[in-house]
């Protein structure tokens, strides 16, 4: 009588060729086979994502989802109405450039903590992403308000607070005004290594002033301060495209303004993504496929 085997073991037949010394040998018809005693592997379930999930900013619907849709357009247009870029929102660590244009264009979700950030510098109420996805509507009255954690600096003491920055940053912006008129003819060879730091300069004070009017009160001397910072940084930018041997962010800067087109047009019209154009305009490095793809759209439009 054979033995009886455990109820959670099963015979597996491997071929003679690779029978090992402890494998029993049964010959049937003069052929040799040969039996392992093993166990069952246990099933693998597969692993949903989760919101609570704690890589990286998004999650991938696996297509496009209409209320993913929904979701990220109604965020775009809010992050529009209060003049937020989204290179300032990669800048404050909210969220990264590609995980934002791929959920404000319903190709991704972003996870729970994402949200609850996005949220928040966008005003909205706790919640309100995963209800937009839903099909409800967005509670205007309360999306208007600041967020609850702030309310109870808006007041006397914020506006003090958001003057003293705008202050800050005229003073910084009149000494780049000041560097600006120093500079040499814009076709002096010098021109663009001399530029590159004040630009820099304008880039980072642009992004304290955004950030700025999410913490406290949007003054008038804020607002002021704000566009001084952008009118002097598209000033430098339109006259650097003009320089021998300019570089790729000074060219299409000046190209996309003259053209009329929004970020989000001029990465469509070279076929390259948003963040794309948003790095290359700060002077990032960016893939040679890339560079190539914006040096022809340039070309197109000039």
């Amino acid at each position: 009588m054979p033995r009886q085997l455990p109820r959670q073991l099963c015979w597996l037949c491997v071929a003679a060729t690779h029978r090992t010394r402890s494998s029993p040998v049964i010959r049937d018809g003069g052929k040799a086979l040969t039996f392992e005693i093993v166990r069952p592997p246990k099933p693998v379930e597969p692993r949903e994502p989760n919101d609570s999930d704690e890589q990286g900013d998004i999650i991938a619907t696996g297509g496009l989802d209409p209320g993913v849709v929904r979701a990220g357009a109604a965020a775009a247009a809010r992050r529009r109405e209060l003049d937020i870029s989204q290179r300032s929102l990669a800048a404050d660590g909210i969220i990264n450039a590609g995980a934002l244009i791929a959920f404000e264009k319903g190709r991704s979700w972003p996870r729970e903590r994402t949200r609850a950030k996005l949220e928040e510098v966008l005003q909205w109420p706790t919640g309100t992403i995963a209800r937009v996805r839903r099909g409800e509507p967005i509670d205007e009255a309360a999306a208007s308000a600041p967020p609850a954690e702030h309310a109870e600096t808006d007041g006397p003491e914020s506006d003090g607070a958001a003057s003293l920055i705008a202050q800050a940053i005229v003073a910084a912006v009149d000494g780049c005004s000041l560097a600006i008129a120093a500079l040499p003819p814009a076709g002096d060879p010098e021109f663009i290594e001399r530029a590159a730091p004040i630009l820099a300069d304008l880039r980072q004070l642009e992004a304290i002033a955004v950030r700025a009017t999410r913490i406290s009160q949007i003054t008038p001397e804020l607002i002021k301060a704000l566009g001084a910072v952008r009118r002097h940084r598209d000033e430098l930018m339109t006259l650097g495209a003009g320089a021998p041997d300019a570089p790729l962010a000074q060219r299409l800067y000046a190209a996309r303004r003259r053209a009329n087109l929004s970020a989000e047009e001029t990465a469509r019209a070279a076929g390259v993504t948003e963040e794309m154009v948003v790095r290359a305009e700060a002077d990032e490095t960016l893939p040679a496929g890339v560079s190539d793809a914006l040096e022809t759209l340039i070309g197109h439009i000039n």
